[in-house]
């Protein structure tokens, strides 16, 4: 009898994409193999998100596209996960009875138990939780790159910020020991990996669940240490809780990139008073300013929403003006989207739709504008480039391989002059011909081209597999500290 297939179909943000790895490698130890691009798998979950408002309609749009198939063949199985099924829990079930499991944001270790259950008891399965009881990390991982990797550094956040409905579905910030984070970095290296990315909702809150203020600077350094990785990189920091210490680490660690993702919401106080995000405008643009004084080569990005409610076209001339200032190498734009169960969903001064189009288009136009000139001034200049496969959707017919420079800009290049052949997870060095608003290109030949044993694996087919790191969640005491760092002020 054939091994049953699976397919994990990823909504959203980093987390649920590094989840998903969590999803397969839980499911390849149970004897599931991947399906085949194309193919139907016998087992199919989503993994949701429930941040933006068509997420509802997107997940029942889905399940209903596969509901023919279902009927078909009795045996598929369809499972639902993430921050909406959390949310959703039995309204999956009631509004799609074809769904064989539910199951939350804090239990996807349970995904092949319930699907055992489900197949042996002939009904849907739902099991949500209401805390965290492993945390994710101490589960397997099936890497889907062959040279960067995902570390969790943290779950959940102790933020109240009015728009989001994330702290509700993934509860309050947990943190894992440092010792723990260090030992999966080192054993995605030993793999070969050469990239990491440091992830949790606030990363640099991190160490407050042990008292340290500090931590995340520290472990910064301390991911220098380690021999064989090449790049580090974190997402996503919040303004309140980041330090000066913390530049002075990206700064002085060599392995750290010189590239800083800085959700900034809205340029205007009033609004970012209402979206109870306890920074202000001036704070902001401050970390900005050091963070450029210390890394003249930083390249930094952001998230903006467009239309809370309340926002004036004078609140939104603020924004305007802190891009200006900025002056961000891309941002991530959003208009604003009412979640129910969040206090902004209620509240007055919902901006009309054609106010919040037009607003959204003017930001678009502005930072496009900055981020063209930004990618000009690189023009000339040689970069080091990590291969990667599936950044270039336009390689095959352009004859280019794609890449993401150091901080992390994407790069389109030609792969010529090289003396073998490149494969993703390689490294070259290569100049800068031309630029576009979202990307660079580089047509000449490579200046160098460095073989890596994330090349090797990619070329054979391997992935990363890691088995799952840790004891889990902290429990007694102050985990052992991390060196400490120097030269640091806070602010």
């Amino acid at each position: 009898m054939s091994a049953r297939t699976y397919e994990v179909r990823t909504y959203g943000c980093q987390m649920n994409v590094h989840d998903s790895e969590r999803l397969s490698g839980l499911l390849e130890d149970a004897g599931y193999v991947a399906a085949d691009s194309g193919a139907v798998a016998d087992v199919v979950v989503f993994n949701t998100c429930a941040v933006r408002e068509n997420a509802d309609n997107k997940l029942y749009g889905n399940l209903g596209h596969l509901a023919p198939a279902k009927t078909s063949n009795p045996d598929m199985q369809i499972a639902v996960g993430g921050c909406l099924a959390q949310k959703d829990r039995g309204e999956i079930v009631r509004r799609a009875p074809w769904v064989d499991v539910v199951f939350g944001t804090h239990n996807i270790g349970s995904l092949p138990a319930l699907l055992d259950r489900a197949r042996h008891n002939q009904r849907a399965e739902v099991e949500i939780l209401e805390s965290l009881e492993v945390f994710p990390s101490t589960l397997p991982a099936r890497r889907d790159s062959a040279h960067s990797g995902w570390v969790s550094i943290s779950v959940g956040c102790n933020n109240t910020c009015t728009f989001c409905i994330v702290p509700s579905l993934r509860g309050t910030e947990r943190d894992r020991r440092p010792g723990d984070i260090l030992a999966e970095v080192e054993a995605l290296v030993a793999e070969g990996v050469l990239e990491v990315t440091l992830l949790g909702q606030n990363v640099n809150s991190y160490g407050v669940e042990f008292g340290d203020r500090f931590a995340f600077g520290k472990l910064l350094r301390a991911c220098g240490e380690i021999d064989g990785l090449e790049r580090v990189r974190f997402t996503s920091p919040h303004p309140k809780d980041f330090t000066d210490d913390v530049i002075a680490a990206m700064a002085e660690t060599p392995n750290v990139c010189h590239q800083l993702h800085m959700p900034l919401q809205s340029g205007s106080d009033k609004v970012l008073k209402d979206m109870r995000r306890s920074y202000r405008t001036a704070r902001y643009l401050s970390i900005i300013e050091k963070v450029r004084e210390a890394m003249p080569d930083a390249a930094i990005t952001t998230d903006i929403i467009v239309g809370f409610p309340g926002e004036t076209e004078e609140d939104f001339q603020g924004t305007l003006d802190v891009v200006r200032q900025s002056r961000f190498a891309s941002a991530f734009t959003f208009q604003y989207s009412k979640r129910p169960g969040t206090p902004a969903a209620t509240m007055a001064g919902q901006v009309p739709k054609k106010v919040v189009q037009e607003r959204y288009e003017r930001l678009i136009d502005l930072q496009e504008e900055i981020s063209w000139d930004l990618n000009k001034e690189l023009v000339g200049r040689t970069v080091e480039v990590v291969v990667a496969a599936g950044e270039g959707r336009k390689d095959a017919d352009t004859h280019r391989m794609s890449g993401r420079a150091r901080d992390n800009r994407l790069v389109h290049f030609a792969p010529t002059g090289a003396t073998e052949s490149i494969r993703p997870g390689d490294v070259v060095e290569t100049t800068i011909t031309y630029a576009a608003p979202h990307h660079l290109v580089a047509d000449g030949d490579v200046v160098s081209h460095r073989r890596t044993r994330a090349g090797d694996h990619h070329e054979a087919g391997i992935r990363p597999k890691t088995t799952g790191v840790g004891l889990g969640l902290p429990a007694f005491g102050v985990p052992a500290p991390l060196p400490e760092a120097t030269g640091c002020v806070t602010t």
